[in-house]
Parts: C-alpha cells; structure tokens; sequence
C-alpha cells in the first residue's frame, strides 16, 4: 500500500517561494507517475503537475509555468514542488497523488490517481 505524506505548506506573501515535499512509502517499486494538486475553497480539484518515472517527462498546468518546478528524488523517495513567485490565486490546499497503473506517460486526470496524501495548505496573502 503506497502511502503519501505532504509537507512544506504555509502563509507566504505574493511575490514568495515555498517547496512543498511528499514523502513516498510502502511500494516495492519506483515505477509510477506521481504528481501535485490543488483545491481552492469552492474549487473542484485541478491537476498543478505531474512528473513520470524516468523524470524525463514532467507537466504543468498553464498557470503555474515558468513559476513552479517538480522534481522527484529516488534516494530519498520523496517528491518535490518548488513554488516561486507565488500568487493570491496559488492559495489552496495541495495534495501529491501517484497513478501506480502508469509510469511513462502520466495522466492529468484526477480520477487516474489512485493514492493521495493528506494535504498541506498553502495561502499566499500580505
């Protein structure tokens, strides 16, 4: 049973970087897409990004391009969301999910996912 723990949420002003982590554990492999999302109060959940095994292949939704980047540490068996620049509108709670059916070419459709963490919040105001 895949398990997913998310850290690194928090307050931050506009203009402001955070880097949330998502600790993986309890699946005998590495082959799987894993990815970040996001639900703003009275929002359905949206895709943010998504990366495959390989790294070679790492997505993002148009609103956070150029601003965040996903990374994926095997070592440590921990993904990563480097959030910069972040604004009003990044605010919302952030889940990493893996889609252990795919592991080269990754789905941006929630309903793929099949674990989740628990969420951490980010709120981006002044």
């Amino acid at each position: 049973q895949l398990q997913l723990v998310e850290s690194g949420g928090g307050l931050v002003q506009p203009g402001g970087s955070l880097r949330l982590s998502c600790a993986a554990s309890g699946f005998t492999s590495d082959y799987y897409c894993i990815g970040w999302f996001r639900q703003a109060p009275g929002k359905e959940r949206e895709g943010v990004s998504y990366i495959n095994t390989s790294g070679g292949s790492a997505n993002y939704a148009d609103s956070v391009k150029g601003r965040f980047t996903i990374s994926r540490d095997y070592t440590k068996n921990t993904l990563y969301l480097q959030m910069n620049n972040l604004k009003a509108e990044d605010t919302a709670v952030y889940y990493c999910a893996a889609d252990v059916a795919r592991y080269e070419y990754c789905s941006a459709y929630v309903s793929s996912y099949d674990y989740w963490g628990q969420g951490t919040q980010v709120t981006v105001s002044s």
